[in-house]
């Protein structure tokens, strides 16, 4: 399938900033079933590219002197193949267990180390039917709502309040996860929506698998509760959203901070 995507950042700002720098991860990553046709990103200031730990194609952006507003464009033309079973076979360069480690969105309570046993009973290994399971589980207990939580809630948070977005779902997931001793991780990118209510933008994960015939990655959309198709694009993958957002940095002045994000992923 080949996606056109335009995705439009915009920061607005009440007073000028004197100082921006941004890490950007918004260049879909080059793997054996997705490559960019054409890609382009448009911003203001100097980008200076790199390629971070988990092998995500990144630019470090930097905007010197006055200025109240940081328009960021990221568009082009991707094609990706569909992944059979949802498995994804590019070769790591680290091993699977650095995705074993929890983080700050990701620590496991008392509240997820529960929900883990009672819905993921296998410990250190397990099947691609059993993670389904548990994306159907996650996606009954934390209701999808726009605008319930926030990129710093945790996944503790999430199931907590009982709503959350499709970030807060890859969380969870991870959460009870690593609590089992199964590799997994965080994925951002997009997807055509189709006639879903679902924002183009999105996260799912990717887990650690033992089939009778594969052990290996295979990448989950847990708002969904349904394997990975051509309908994704894969930006970034990493431990969480702090690690995998397409965009975050820190600014010195500015005053109070107005964000405007527009996404459009259209299939050719």
């Amino acid at each position: 399938m080949q996606l056109f995507i335009r995705h439009q950042t915009i920061y607005r700002y009440s007073a000028p900033l004197t100082y921006t720098i941004q890490q950007l991860r918004l260049t879909p990553r080059a793997e054996i079933l997705q490559h960019a046709i054409s890609w382009q990103i448009k911003v203001a200031g100097i980008r200076h590219p790199y390629t971070d730990a988990y092998g995500n194609q990144s630019h470090m952006l930097t905007i010197t002197g006055p200025h109240d507003e940081v328009a960021i464009i990221a568009e082009g033309l991707v094609e990706s193949g569909m992944p059979y079973q949802g498995r994804i076979t590019d070769k790591d360069t680290f091993s699977p267990l650095v995705f074993t480690v929890p983080t700050r969105l990701t620590e496991p309570t008392r509240a997820i180390l529960d929900f883990a046993h009672a819905h993921l009973p296998d410990v250190g290994k397990t099947s691609t039917s059993a993670l389904l399971n548990l994306a159907a589980h996650i996606r009954g207990a934390v209701e999808y709502q726009t605008g319930a939580t926030i990129v710093t809630t945790s996944a503790s948070d999430a199931l907590q309040l009982g709503r959350g977005v499709c970030q807060d779902h890859a969380h969870l997931f991870l959460a009870c996860c690593h609590a089992r001793g199964i590799p997994a991780r965080y994925v951002s990118g997009y997807i055509d929506p189709e006639s879903t209510s679902h924002a183009e933008s999105h996260a799912w994960v990717d887990v650690w698998v033992e089939d009778s015939d594969y052990t290996g990655w295979v990448s989950i959309d847990v708002t969904h509760a349904c394997l990975m198709t051509d309908a994704y694009c894969r930006l970034a993958i990493g431990r969480d959203y702090d690690s995998a957002a397409p965009v975050r940095g820190v600014r010195r002045g500015g005053g109070t901070e107005t964000l405007s994000v527009d996404v459009q992923v259209t299939p050719r």
